[in-house]
């Protein structure tokens, strides 16, 4: 269970590198809707949850202990890297995220692969995805608003991480594309039985 093949890594990674990139496409849309959330900052935190995906996806795909966590990092030093306008706080970031979808797995021993379990990933990837942002970049805002804020991030995060990114790993794993991962080879089993 806890070994890794070449495959493993090479899809763990490349999930993560192909979120990092476009995550500096995504990074621009808070530039874009700053004017928007001016007035409500903590509508930011409906977006939180897109941020999330890479370590539910390959949690989901992979289903190896550290692939959520490596996944995230990738994609998060990578855009950091290319420029992402928080600097070293992406890293930060992509620790916390990662995390929080690692925490979900661990607490079944990496043994459900299933929509609630990748929505409590998103849940926890958002509250300490919040807690760092909150300790980091919204000192100043008060507590009502950060209250809100965290609504926003969990919402986002049961909803753009843990349903999109379950639904996603299904798409992926009916196309074939990924037989050769944990995931697939347990789709093809549920087919055979």
């Amino acid at each position: 269970m806890t070994r890794y093949r070449t495959v493993d890594l090479l899809v763990t990674v490349l999930i993560g590198a192909a979120f990092g990139v476009a995550f500096l496409g995504y990074g621009q849309l808070y530039t874009l809707i700053g004017p928007l959330t001016a007035a409500f900052k903590p509508a930011e935190g409906l977006l939180a949850g897109i941020w999330f995906l890479p370590a539910v996806l390959a949690a989901l795909l992979v289903r190896k202990p550290g692939a959520a966590l490596l996944a995230e990092m990738v994609a998060a030093v990578l855009s950091m890297l290319l420029g992402s306008q928080w600097g070293w706080g992406t890293a930060v970031s992509g620790l916390m995220q990662g995390g929080g979808v690692e925490l979900a797995f661990l607490l079944t021993r990496y043994r459900r692969f299933t929509l609630p379990v990748a929505v409590l990933g998103g849940v926890l990837s958002a509250l300490l995805e919040w807690g760092w942002e909150k300790v980091a970049y919204y000192q100043e805002m008060s507590w009502a608003f950060s209250g809100t804020m965290l609504a926003f991030f969990l919402l986002s995060g049961a909803l753009l991480c843990g349903v999109l990114g379950w639904a996603a790993s299904r798409a992926l794993i009916a196309t074939g594309a990924v037989d050769s991962l944990a995931s697939g080879r347990e789709a093809a089993r549920a087919v055979e039985a």
